[in-house]
């Protein structure tokens, strides 16, 4: 496989070299790779466990009464006046 990068993505890889952090391209390529894997597997645990709580929200709300906007908003804001 042949990759082509980019005149700012080459001077990541060298500034990433030069560091002396990393031993070559390859290695730095393959970190980036693995930490994007990383990436996408927790974007999709989120996704799931928001799916999740949504959906018990939504159960919720099937067996609790209907509050009118005004009831709930004034009841957010009790909640977050100071105490006196």
């Amino acid at each position: 496989m042949s990759i082509n990068l980019t005149p700012d993505q080459e001077r990541f890889v060298e500034t990433k070299l030069q560091s002396g952090k990393y031993r070559s391209t390859e290695e730095v390529l393959e970190i980036a790779l693995r930490l994007l894997d990383e990436y996408d597997r927790s974007e999709a645990e989120w996704v799931k466990d928001v799916r999740a709580k949504i959906g018990a929200a939504i159960e919720a709300s099937n067996h609790t009464a209907p509050v009118d906007g005004e009831t709930f908003v004034n009841g957010i804001l009790e909640r977050f006046r100071p105490a006196n």
